[in-house]
């Protein structure tokens, strides 16, 4: 009994010891660095996301940017373009123009030389500087230097032409028209000297039935060179000594 008795004590024993053990709160550090652990990954994980996010907006903005670069670029290219194409068809409309109004005239001036009779050119003789000849070489030359411009549209030979005719003919009744047509040439070409001094030689000669489209000529040139002052003065000097001429009235355009 004894034995038994103390057998029990010993197992009270054991259990109070053991209460204590098993009554200890389970420890907290191992779950509590188990879940900081996954809150730091869970955090790095987030940086590095966010990051990749900023370098990919970054990376757009700076292709949109490019792009918007270029885009600007091709338009002011683009503007350049338009501008030379305006530019472009102006010249070529002003080209035009100045080709049918030598036209016009040159062809109106082949009327007058294929009609008119040796004895109708005969009185033009009494102009000033003008002697007319019936030397057949002088009509053929001249009318040669015509047709490089009618039918041929030579007009550099016909300038050569018109200036090899002055040389071996000065004294020519058709030296009025062949310094008309010079200067109506050295006007499409835009060689405004050539051509003032062309038309002014025209001008000399107060009988030509060319020195009214020579003001008119001059005032056009004049005014293509920013000189209205001067523009004006040739065209109402046409006005005044041509009223009732058709040069009058183109000169009245002028200056309207």
């Amino acid at each position: 009994m004894f034995s038994n008795l103390k057998r029990v004590i010993t197992l009270m024993l054991l259990a109070s010891t053991a209460s204590p053990v098993f009554a200890v709160p389970a420890p907290v550090s191992d779950v509590s660095g188990n879940n900081t652990l996954g809150s730091s990954s869970a955090s790095s994980a987030n940086e590095t996301e966010v990051q990749r996010l900023e370098r990919l907006l970054e990376n757009r903005n700076r292709m949109q940017l490019q792009m918007q670069q270029q885009l600007d670029d091709m338009a002011l290219e683009i503007n350049d373009l338009r501008g030379q194409l305006e530019k472009n068809s102006y010249d070529m409309q002003q080209m035009l123009e100045r080709q049918r109004e030598l036209f016009i005239e040159l062809d109106k001036l082949r009327g007058q030389v294929s009609s008119a009779p040796v004895a109708e050119a005969a009185k033009e003789s009494a102009a000033p500087k003008g002697k007319f000849s019936t030397n057949l070489d002088e009509q053929t030359a001249y009318q040669n230097a015509v047709d490089l411009i009618l039918k041929k549209r030579d007009y550099a030979g016909a300038i050569s032409a018109f200036q090899q005719f002055q040389k071996d003919y000065p004294d020519s009744t058709f030296s009025p028209n062949a310094h008309y047509w010079l200067g109506q040439l050295y006007f499409a070409k835009k060689q405004d000297k050539e051509a003032v001094k062309s038309f002014a030689a025209v001008v000399a000669y107060p009988k030509s039935n060319k020195r009214a489209d020579a003001l008119v000529k001059l005032g056009d040139i004049s005014k293509r060179n920013d000189n209205a002052t001067q523009a004006t003065k040739y065209y109402q000097q046409v006005i005044d000594e041509y009223p009732s001429s058709a040069s009058a009235k183109l000169a009245e355009e002028r200056i309207k």
